[in-house]
């Protein structure tokens, strides 16, 4: 494994046999480079946390009419 401007470079072989380790640094927030013959492939690097939710947000979007009964011949329409 070579470190190159904080960044891991490993070939497919080592991130094959090592995988569970570089998840592990990754994780910790290192990015690491797989290269096939010395060449660049894919990059792994941490993914950002999803933004919070926010109940609530569709309030008053959907109407009373959402929740009534599908007319008889719209349903069977569905379920043919």
């Amino acid at each position: 494994m070579t470190n190159l401007f904080s960044m891991t470079t490993v070939n497919v072989h080592q991130a094959k046999t090592h995988l569970s380790r570089l998840l592990e640094r990754v994780r910790a927030g290192e990015e690491v480079i797989i290269a096939k013959s010395g060449k660049p492939y894919a990059r792994l690097c941490p993914l950002e946390s999803p933004p919070p939710r926010r109940p609530g947000l569709l309030v008053g979007s959907v109407g009373e009419a959402f929740f009534e009964p599908l007319p008889e011949d719209e349903l069977e329409a569905w379920e043919s």
